[in-house]
């Protein structure tokens, strides 16, 4: 089966890269271009307090901006890539979103025939995948999955 797009999803941690440039190698062999998604998880403070800080509105824009600076960080990058790798790139940053339900939308929302995505990430601010959310987007995806160790 030819693919018209790939979907590649990264957290910016050195096993999604492997995925990325896996993506891109295959993306450039077939011709075709890519959606390189990164995914920021929702405002969740893990403190004590964590009602009073939930609150927060300055805390809560700090964590976000860390997530927006992370995420254009990590799509700068993907771009920078795929430029190289000759293949065309388009980049979405999913801002408070759930991983495995963010990856598996934008599959539907950009035309993509195949997502590629790493075995799992890092953890911490600006994380995108972990082996959960692998098996989530596995479960719930319409087109195929290339799962990269």
């Amino acid at each position: 089966m030819m693919y018209e797009r790939i979907l590649i999803a990264t957290d910016g941690s050195e096993l999604a890269g492997r995925g990325l440039a896996h993506g891109l190698a295959l993306a450039a062999a077939l011709k075709v271009p890519v959606t390189v998604v990164t995914v920021t998880e929702p405002w969740m403070p893990a403190f004590d307090d964590a009602l009073a800080l939930s609150a927060d509105p300055a805390m809560q824009a700090e964590y976000r901006e860390g997530c927006a600076r992370s995420a254009q960080r990590i799509l700068q990058d993907a771009l920078a890539r795929a430029t190289t790798a000759g293949v065309a790139c388009e980049t979405v940053h999913v801002a408070d979103g759930h991983p495995s339900e963010a990856i598996v939308a934008a599959v539907a929302g950009h035309g993509a025939g195949l997502v590629v995505m790493a075995s799992h990430g890092r953890r911490g601010l600006g994380r995108v995948l972990l082996g959960s959310q692998t098996q989530a987007v596995l479960a719930k995806s319409t087109v195929p999955v290339l799962v990269v160790r």
